[in-house]
């Protein structure tokens, strides 16, 4: 009985964590982390710090500038359009990085 409820909190635990491993590794195959790092500015920002600077109620402005691209609000160099990347997805990235990028 014992070794059945540690099996059920390590399986909760996997499946606690899998949603923000999950969203990374969306990061990585979107080629998002080809320019963003989670914890420090690369190209791009941190997601961190992105997620100190907006709320979840800037989740839809957010999801248009990663859509269409953008410039100067973080620096010089503009990110490129995401056409590809499915609006879900790029729903879920939002989502992710708004909640810390953990």
């Amino acid at each position: 009985m014992k070794s059945v409820l540690i099996s059920a909190l390590v399986a909760a635990g996997v499946m606690v964590s899998a949603p923000a491993f999950a969203n990374k590794e969306l990061a990585t195959k979107s080629a998002c982390l080809a320019c963003h790092a989670v914890d420090k500015k690369l190209v791009g920002p941190a997601y961190q710090d992105i997620a100190k600077k907006y709320k979840a109620s800037d989740e839809a402005m957010l999801i248009a500038k990663v859509k269409a691209g953008g410039k100067g609000v973080w620096g010089p160099i503009p990110m490129p359009p995401n056409a590809a990347v499915k609006d879900e997805d790029i729903k879920t990235l939002v989502k992710w990085i708004l909640a810390g990028a953990k």
